[in-house]
């Protein structure tokens, strides 16, 4: 997961840039991956950036900020998507005196079904 120079929406105290999670693929899966993912705006989405990172603030793709880096082979372009980890990045900086959120792989869980998330 990265940092971005995308600013985040604002609220209050909380504000500051959208941290990103990226995936690599090739550019025909990227176009795949944005076409089924656009029916669920209600969740992740679509990716908000494919391609170079460096557009939007991310200097070393292989130095993440959160998480682990992931090799991107010659024939993959990155492609971003919004994370969770950003309200948690925002936090960082507003320092509340409490914040209840998730933990990389201990993500919520809940009975709605993808279906009832599309549109």
């Amino acid at each position: 997961m990265y940092v971005t120079n995308i600013p985040a929406t604002s609220s209050g105290v909380f504000n500051g840039p959208i941290t990103v999670s990226m995936r690599p693929m090739t550019m025909q899966e990227a176009i795949k991956a944005t076409e089924i993912t656009t029916h669920f705006k209600n969740v992740h989405g679509t990716p908000i950036h494919i391609g170079n990172p460096q557009e939007i603030g991310i200097d070393n793709i292989n130095k993440p900020d959160f998480g682990e880096s992931v090799s991107i082979y010659n024939n993959e372009v990155p492609v971003f998507w919004g994370c969770g980890v950003t309200p948690q990045s925002v936090a960082l900086e507003a320092k509340p005196s409490l914040m209840i959120t998730h933990a990389p792989g201990h993500m919520f869980i809940t009975d709605v079904r993808d279906s009832d998330m599309s549109h």
